[in-house]
C-alpha cells in the first residue's frame, strides 16, 4: 500500500483537497492498522467496486482525532477508546461503531533482565521500574501510549528517568529502536507479527485483560466542516461494518501467521 499511503506534511504542503472531492474519502488511521499491513487487504475491494480512492494519513490516534477536529479527515480508525467517547461527546464524531480488536503484548529482550515473563502487566511494570531495566514507549499520544500510560498508573508509577525513553514514533519504528537497545516496549499483536522477523525481542506479558485492544470506526460530523466528503465516509463505513469487510479482518494473518492479527466485531457487522 506504499502508493496509497500519503505523509501527512507532504498532502498538506501539496494542498491536497481534504473532503470536498466525490472521488476521494480521507480516512485517519492510527499507524498499527497501517503497519500490520491490513489496509492493503481491506481497501482494495471498497476502492474497485465504489469508484472512490481511500487517502490514508497513518498517525497516531492522538494525532488521527486532531486532524479530524480540524475537518481534516472524512473518517477515522482508532483504538484509544476514552479520548473516543470524549472525541464524539465534544461533537467532532458521530457513529462510533466497534470495528475489531487484538491485543497489546510486552516485548523485551528474551534475557528478560527485569523477569517479567509470565506476569501481568501490572506486576511486570512493577519490575521494569524497580530494575530500572531499559522501556521505550512512543510517547506521541497514540492509542498504544495511552494504553501504556494506564497501565502505568495501574501500577501507582510514574515512568521517569534514564531507563525510560520515548522514541516519538509509529509501532514498527518503536519495535527496531527498543530491539536495538535491547529494551522492553507495549506493542499491539498485529504489527509485532508482521514486523518481527528481522527482530531479537520476544513477547514475554500476553493474554491480560488489561491490554485488550479494541478498535473503532468514527465518522467526522459533516454538521461541523461542511466541506467533508460525508457520502463517501458514510459509504466507507458501511464497508468496513460489512460481512465482506469482516470477513477480511477475520482471515487477515492466516496464511502467513498461522492465525488472525485482527477479531472482528461480528455483533456489529452490517449484511
Amino acid at each position: 500500500m506504499i502508493g496509497r499511503i500519503v505523509p501527512l506534511v507532504v498532502a498538506l504542503a501539496a494542498g491536497v483537497p481534504l473532503g470536498a472531492q466525490s472521488g476521494q474519502v480521507i480516512l485517519a488511521t492510527t499507524t498499527s492498522v497501517r503497519d500490520a499491513g491490513l489496509l492493503d487487504t481491506l481497501l482494495p475491494p471498497f476502492e474497485r467496486r465504489t469508484g472512490i480512492t481511500v487517502r490514508v494519513l497513518a498517525v497516531g490516534s492522538g494525532q488521527a482525532m486532531e486532524l479530524a477536529r480540524r475537518g481534516e479527515a472524512d473518517i477515522v480508525i482508532l483504538h484509544d477508546p476514552a479520548n473516543e467517547e470524549r472525541f464524539v461527546a465534544d461533537g467532532f464524531g458521530v457513529d462510533r461503531q466497534p470495528l475489531m480488536e487484538n491485543e497489546f503484548v510486552l516485548v523485551g529482550p528474551a534475557a528478560d533482565a527485569a523477569g517479567v515473563r509470565g506476569q501481568d502487566a501490572v506486576e511486570a511494570f512493577h519490575r521494569i521500574a524497580s530494575a530500572g531495566a531499559r522501556f521505550i514507549s512512543r510517547g506521541d499520544r497514540s492509542g498504544t501510549h495511552a494504553r501504556e500510560r494506564r497501565v502505568w498508573e495501574a501500577a501507582g508509577i510514574e515512568p521517569v528517568g534514564e531507563w525510560y525513553g520515548e522514541s516519538g514514533q509509529g509501532m514498527g519504528a518503536t519495535l527496531v529502536i527498543a530491539d536495538q537497545l535491547r529494551a522492553y516496549t507495549l506493542t499491539d499483536i498485529g504489527t509485532w507479527l508482521a514486523n518481527r522477523a528481522p527482530l531479537a525481542l520476544t513477547v514475554l506479558v500476553e493474554g491480560d485483560a488489561l491490554l485488550v485492544n479494541p478498535y473503532h470506526v468514527i465518522r467526522v460530523n459533516p454538521d461541523r466542516f461542511h466541506r467533508l466528503n460525508a457520502e463517501a465516509a458514510q459509504a466507507l463505513a458501511d464497508y468496513l461494518l460489512s460481512g465482506e469487510a469482516r470477513d477480511i479482518i477475520a482471515g487477515f494473518g492466516v496464511a502467513r501467521f498461522g492465525r488472525a492479527l485482527f477479531r472482528p466485531a461480528t455483533a456489529i457487522a452490517r449484511p
